[in-house]
């Protein structure tokens, strides 16, 4: 599978900004002619880095993500917005996802999402620590979208993985996939096919990590001041899929 960020998209109109997700990403127009949302400085340092990686990761994974790229924000395209949405979007490299036409799952809707495919986005999401995939008969915010015709699912918003205050508990508390989790951590078989997975993702790591923009290291335009993220932990982190420690779902 072919690197998303292989070729080179530069945002050449802000159509409007999200008031949706946490992040609140800004639809843009790519000079490819799609429609990206991009989150950009005011997402995070640490957010975007994390989405990269994830992101990437998830490929890996065969996890159906949306596609996704680094684009480039011009400084001229910041002239036509407020001070806050210029800040919030910020000039050069961003995260841009490519929109989705399509509805977001419901509760009702989980259980047409094919199983192998619920248990790899739960599976996934603990390896990553990513606790923002919450949806009960109550509501949520899954961030997953279906499509029932095509049966398509369609996975967006990593940013949250890595997550320092990750809860286990609740983990399997909210996940949308969590009734899947028994089917897998108590089934060895399952567990080697996910830790083959897993050590499979892990092996491009390095591709992943020397694609990140130098940018984002830093929090300063001048890039004087650089993120407290350590991407050495993050590795660590993603490598206790060996350990029984890490099966222990309950």
């Amino acid at each position: 599978m072919p690197c998303p960020n292989s070729s080179s998209v530069e945002i050449v109109e802000v159509i409007r900004r999200s008031q949706h997700g946490m992040t609140k990403p800004f639809l843009c127009r790519g000079s490819d002619s799609q429609f990206y949302f991009v989150k950009g400085k005011g997402a995070g340092r640490e957010s975007q880095i994390k989405e990269w990686i994830a992101g990437n990761l998830a490929l890996k994974f065969e996890i159906p993500v949306a596609p996704f790229k680094i684009v480039n924000v011009p400084e001229e395209l910041l002239e036509a917005l407020s001070e806050d949405d210029s800040t919030d979007l910020g000039v050069g490299p961003a995260f841009g996802s490519l929109e989705q036409r399509i509805t977001e799952l419901s509760y009702s809707n989980v259980s047409e999402v094919p199983l192998e495919l619920r248990k790899s986005v739960l599976c996934f999401d603990w390896w990553i620590a990513n606790g923002d995939r919450n949806l009960t008969d109550q509501g949520g915010n899954p961030n997953l979208f279906w499509e029932p015709d095509s049966r398509k699912l369609v996975v967006i918003d990593h940013n949250q993985s890595f997550d320092p205050y990750f809860h286990p508990e609740n983990f399997f508390k909210y996940h949308a996939f969590k009734s899947c989790s028994s089917g897998i951590a108590d089934d060895f078989l399952e567990r080697e096919n996910y830790t083959s997975r897993m050590r499979h993702a892990l092996n491009s790591w390095r591709a992943i990590v020397d694609d990140l923009p130098e940018e984002w290291f830093y929090i300063d335009q001048e890039m004087t001041i650089p993120v407290k993220l350590s991407l050495e932990s993050l590795l660590r982190h993603l490598q206790r899929f060996d350990s029984d420690d890490f099966w222990k779902w309950k």
